[in-house]
């Protein structure tokens, strides 16, 4: 039995990611990104069954990538080829504590999914769908997701904003479609004092937003100092694994693929919220989005010197 899915083990357990493929350019070197892509890496590496829905340039940058996501094990069926929109690309900047910003290149291919029967029905049969809040700054792919929500079974929004490229009115109306919402503390507090919140709290600030969103699982991350996870009123924490940062790309990424995987794959929430840290925390103390990383590994990350 598991958390989120009634009756099922997690090795029967379906994923559909939808939103950005990328590359995320550094200085030297170009890799892997888009956050729902790199929890669908995560989620897959882990042993459930994820598939990626976004869309790719007809371009040299776009067959590059189509062929390292599906090196990372990644199935490329549902990410369709735009003729006419480029494949997208991130400049990512490192600060000296190896924590990341970044300049997203607009109107891009995953801008302009186009809604087909194969991804209707590709939602319809997949247990949980993941979408992020970068997906709505694009009146296209916007749209597409509304339509593939509707017909979604567990929904798991991830909270993702980069600046300009999000309105309070869509994080909203998506935290309202969603049963699962995940954010860090600094997105909490923005999003709750936004739509009224008067409270101080981390807790009092994630119980706002369940309130008014009519939510029951919920999830906040605190950096290096670990993460709340809610579930129909109980609250389980872990307070983060002390690591020497390499940088932060993809490390909150990794750590909800590994939620889900937990939550859908076993019925301890306190684990599940201890292990997903454990892999954001490994992700945060290597280089990339997605570094591989073993059951063992983790295990033994996790376990007591």
């Amino acid at each position: 039995m598991s958390i989120l899915i009634d009756s099922k083990q997690g090795k029967d357990v379906s994923v559909s990611c939808f939103g950005e493929v990328l590359w995320d350019c550094f200085e030297n070197d170009k890799r892997l990104g888009g956050a729902p892509l790199n929890m669908c890496v995560r989620i897959n590496s882990l042993g459930i069954k994820a598939d990626m829905i976004s869309a790719v340039g007809n371009d040299e940058l776009g067959t590059e990538l189509l062929g390292e996501i599906k090196s990372k094990g990644v199935s490329c069926e549902y990410i369709g080829v735009n003729n006419d929109k480029k494949t997208s690309t991130v400049q990512v900047t490192l600060d000296k504590s190896g924590s990341a910003s970044y300049e997203i290149v607009a109107d891009t291919a995953w801008d302009n999914i186009e809604l087909t029967d194969s991804l209707i029905e590709k939602v319809k049969a997949s247990d949980v769908f993941v979408f992020g809040s970068l997906i709505g700054r694009s009146e296209a792919s916007l749209a597409t997701l509304n339509q593939l929500v509707d017909v979604a079974n567990f929904k798991v929004f991830d909270v993702n904003l980069r600046a300009p490229h999000y309105t309070l009115d869509t994080l909203v109306d998506l935290m309202n479609k969603a049963d699962f919402i995940k954010l860090n503390d600094e997105e909490l507090y923005e999003i709750a004092k936004a739509m009224g919140c008067k409270f101080h709290s981390l807790e009092q600030n994630l119980a706002f937003i369940a309130q008014q969103t009519n939510t029951e699982y919920l999830c906040v991350t605190k950096g290096s100092h670990g993460a709340l996870l809610t579930i129909k009123g109980e609250n389980y924490y872990n307070s983060g694994y002390l690591i020497s940062v390499v940088d932060t790309v993809g490390a909150g990424d990794s750590f909800l693929g590994s939620l889900i995987y937990q939550l859908c794959s076993s019925d301890c929430a306190q684990h599940a919220v201890d292990f997903a840290c454990a892999v954001g925390a490994m992700v945060a103390e290597s280089a990339g989005a997605t570094p591989t990383l073993t059951h063992e590994q983790i295990n033994e990350f996790m376990s007591p010197a």
